[in-house]
């Protein structure tokens, strides 16, 4: 059977790859196999106009299964992590397509710990899915989960530890990518005592992630040059995620995020155990930089959810990736993009500098990445790519590396070439996405 989910939940085109059909029997199965005695299920979204369709579809599933349903509306996927445990309940399901274009939603389920699912409890589901379900001997319920956004926001502003953090006299850019941030992020930044220049806060179901947002920081980085901001904050559509921009106009990726904030833990702590949990694409240089802190590092495949498990495995504290998915632990079990920003302020305010002046220290490898479409998800998982690997490493010479996947959420094939020089790597990027490319045309 093609496996379903990806590396990140179960995602398409609404109403064409991902029905209202399917979100109906994707809670059903999810509720015989993993919650057997019942329960309740936070379900979530973001801004996409499919959003209440298919929250409806998955509400209507959940109940006829028997399963209790709170409805938190538009709020950020790490919302639902922090709700499931406030309200004690056992399960829970966003709707949301992360950084994907408006035309794409997904589904992502989270247990009672707050953890995405685990590949194992997605292959459970996913058996569930081709057995017959019998009918529930009752219908559950579908109501509203009060003032989720309010609680959440709380949540994040009291993560500050020191008591004197006022962020008054610095102006942010926040850009929300017309998604699920867009009424939560600016009241945390206000409330700290920040200006905020808001940018694309609306809640925009066809305008999500295009042109804005954490993978289009150009116009979050045209506003901070242009109103002498101190920072940039740049969330995608469903907020698991963060990029910021410094306020020269330099990006601060999530490399130089863990590596600001593993030194930092390290000094006030100590970072214990000393060592953060980071996937494949992380930067060379993060790693030199945090070896010459006496801070370890462990690498796993890319995505979150392998991070997060990783890091339960090896008690680490911290980790995320260079896309800015970042894990405080001792804050919360998935990355939060408002989260990781909150704590980076905090950070900046205890060192007393700039978040730009403490990344400057971390020197990063030039890298590279293109993306090569393919006809479908499933395509992409069988293009021959490891001749096209060995070919770009023997270019590479010793000089770094190259990782050639097929991306585990879009129909494309992801080229990543890190080398010692700009040029190099650009080079050997194109070459491998050409051959690809080329071996897909036949």
């Amino acid at each position: 059977m093609t496996r379903l989910f990806g590396t990140d939940g179960v995602r398409g085109i609404a109403n064409t790859d991902l029905l209202p059909e399917s979100a109906v029997s994707l809670a059903r199965a999810a509720a015989a196999a993993l919650l057997p005695r019942g329960g309740r299920v936070i379900i979530g979204r973001d801004s996409r106009t499919s959003g209440p369709m298919l929250e409806a579809a998955l509400a209507a599933g959940f109940a006829s299964a028997g399963i209790d349903v709170g409805l938190a509306g538009i709020i950020p996927t790490p919302a639902i992590s922090f709700l499931i445990k406030d309200e004690g309940a056992d399960f829970g399901a966003v709707l949301s397509a992360s950084h994907n274009p408006p035309e794409d939603n997904g589904i992502k389920f989270f247990g009672k710990d707050g953890q995405k699912l685990t590949v194992e409890e997605e292959e459970l589901v996913e058996t569930a899915l081709g057995a017959p379900l019998p009918p529930a001997r009752r219908i559950g319920r579908i109501g509203s989960v009060d003032a989720a956004a309010t609680r959440y926001a709380a949540f994040l502003t009291g993560t500050i530890d020191s008591d004197d953090v006022d962020l008054s006299g610095l102006t942010l850019v926040v850009d929300c990518a017309y998604g699920a941030t867009g009424s939560i992020a600016p009241r945390v930044f206000r409330h700290l005592g920040a200006r905020v220049i808001e940018l694309h806060t609306e809640m925009d179901g066809e305008r999500i992630n295009v042109g804005c947002g954490s993978t289009h920081l150009e116009s979050v980085r045209e506003v901070v040059l242009r109103e002498r901001a101190d920072l940039g904050i740049a969330f995608d559509g469903d907020g698991d995620r963060v990029l910021l921009v410094s306020s020269q106009g330099q990006t601060i990726d999530g490399d130089q995020v863990i590596g600001i904030a593993a030194v930092h833990r390290s000094r006030k702590g100590p970072l214990c155990p000393p060592l953060v949990v980071v996937t494949v694409l992380s930067n060379f240089g993060l790693e030199q930089f945090l070896r010459d802190h006496g801070i370890g590092m462990v690498r796993t495949p890319v995505g979150d959810r392998h991070v997060a498990q990783a890091m339960l495995s090896h008690g680490a504290r911290l980790g995320g990736e260079p896309s800015g998915h970042i894990i405080f632990a001792d804050h919360a079990p998935t990355g939060d993009g408002i989260l990781t920003a909150v704590q980076l302020l905090e950070i900046a305010h205890d060192a007393g500098e700039s978040l730009e002046a403490l990344a400057q220290g971390i020197p990063l490898y030039p890298q590279s990445q293109r993306n090569v479409s393919c006809p479908s998800i499933d395509a992409a998982k069988i293009v021959p790519l490891v001749e096209v690997a060995r070919r770009a490493q023997e270019r590479l010479a010793g000089r770094g590396r190259v990782i050639l996947r097929p991306s585990g959420t879009q129909p494309m094939v992801r080229v990543f070439v890190e080398a010692d020089n700009r040029e190099l790597a650009d080079t050997v990027c194109e070459e491998a996405a050409a051959a690809i490319a080329a071996r897909l045309a036949h």
